[in-house]
């Protein structure tokens, strides 16, 4: 969906059809979802983070300048949500080893590709949230660094930095994650 196709929407909404914000909603509610998730690492909080967060852009509409993707400004406000929702209970954590990785017993590739999930999601869960979130939006969902920016409230070059500084952080957890692995076999 172009830029153009949203502001149509968003026009609609605006000029009273209020079922037209379904579009933008389907459209953008997995990724609020995925989003939400990697924050809270809770599915049922992201649930309920990623919804409030669509009812306060719903809300804010008319708020909305333009300047940016509507995704973008979505996105904030789904961040923002859900930072808001951890707040709220901060002090609640998640063990990693009660953490389902889904893995596929039925072929050898699955398993292998399964084990990197699973090593992967280990060193991630090592880094703290402003770098999880930003290798996600880098790397899983391919945002410019410029969008980055302008979810996250840094600057772009706060941003590459900070991109640059997790990808070390996660390839030196990586190493000492597969190392102790490799011990124990």
């Amino acid at each position: 969906m172009t830029p153009e196709q949203e502001f149509a929407i968003i026009d609609k909404v605006l000029a009273g059809n209020p079922s037209a914000y379904a579009d933008l909603v389907n459209r953008y509610k997995n990724y609020a979802f995925t989003l939400a998730l990697k924050v809270l690492s809770n599915r049922p909080e992201a649930e309920e983070a990623a919804q409030d967060a669509f009812v306060k852009a719903y809300h804010h509409l008319k708020n909305f300048n333009r300047e940016s993707k509507f995704s973008t400004w979505l996105y904030r406000i789904v961040f923002n949500t859900a930072v808001s929702y951890k707040r709220k209970r901060k002090g609640t954590y998640q063990d990693i080893e009660k953490t389902e990785v889904g893995l596929n017993p039925v072929a050898e590739s699955n398993l292998e590709k399964n084990d990197k999930k699973k090593f992967i999601h280990a060193a991630m869960s090592t880094l703290n949230e402003a770098d999880r979130f930003t290798l996600t939006l880098f790397y899983l969902q391919e945002h410019s660094l410029e969008e980055i920016a302008e979810i996250t409230g840094m600057q772009a070059n706060t941003v590459k930095v900070r991109i640059h500084r997790a990808r070390q952080r996660l390839a030196d957890e990586l190493t000492r994650i597969l190392n102790t692995e490799a011990l124990t076999l």
